[in-house]
């Protein structure tokens, strides 16, 4: 009997040593997988972290291409608001220093009208002083008259011309006189210069053809045979038109 314990209870303690074993071995092949799914979990976080970098990176470039475009649209935005307001001022400023031109021209027609006894008169000197004052304004603003002289070539992008007539010594197209002084803003024509502008004389009649002459010499010689006939007959009849109406031939002969 003791022998029969002795072998069970050896049996039972192999039996526990060989569970005791299959139980270790899942245990070391956990272990050893444990590790493997830390860096998978590593690499998948990485590539996650590197994807949303490149999307942060592309959303960056796409505001920064937004905001330079903007930046760039506002100051064209600006220049451009610049330029149409230095416009507007300009074509107001046109507007206002063209109703001064009368004016300058009012004074210079009477200062010529002016009689002689009273050039040196003082109430003639400030009525020059007011004129030299308009004449100033306007210079500060930029404005001066458009200067020619008799004989330059009429242009129409300046001159206005308010008549045409034949001059001796000027060739056709050339500016004879000054009517109206012309001015301009800077580069911008505030108003042409009226002028007088010589043309060429009509072309004398061409002289007719030889070949016409010619025809008519010929039509007369033809006209004076025609005549000489009714004479040569008269003179082998011995009369013409009767005894009592002398004959023309007989007179022309």
């Amino acid at each position: 009997m003791t022998e029969e314990i002795r072998e069970e209870n050896t049996t039972e303690l192999e039996e526990n040593e060989v569970l005791e074993t299959v139980i270790e071995e899942p245990d070391l092949a956990e272990a050893e997988a444990e590790p493997l799914s830390a860096e998978a979990l590593l690499e998948e976080k990485v590539r996650q972290l590197e994807a949303q970098l490149a999307e942060a990176e592309q959303k960056a470039a796409e505001y920064l291409d937004g905001l330079q475009r903007s930046q760039a649209s506002f100051a064209n935005y600006r220049k451009r608001s610049e330029a149409e307001q230095v416009s507007w001022r300009s074509v107001a400023n046109a507007a206002l220093l063209s109703r001064f031109l009368p004016v300058l021209d009012d004074f210079e027609r009477a200062f010529q009208a002016v009689p002689q006894d009273l050039a040196e008169h003082p109430w003639i000197g400030g009525i020059a002083l007011i004129q030299r004052k308009i004449a100033g304004i306007l210079e500060a603003e930029n404005v001066t008259p458009i200067a020619l002289q008799p004989g330059d070539a009429f242009d129409p992008l300046y001159h206005q011309a308010i008549l045409y007539q034949e001059v001796p010594g000027f060739e056709d197209g050339q500016i004879v006189a000054e009517v109206e002084r012309g001015y301009i803003l800077g580069e911008r024509l505030l108003r042409p210069a009226s002028v007088v502008v010589a043309k060429m004389p009509p072309r004398a009649p061409e002289p007719e053809p030889e070949a016409e002459q010619k025809v008519e010499v010929i039509d007369a010689e033809v006209v004076e045979n025609e005549a000489a006939e009714p004479c040569a007959a008269a003179n082998e009849q011995d009369t013409c038109c009767g005894d009592s109406v002398p004959c023309d031939c007989q007179d022309a002969g």
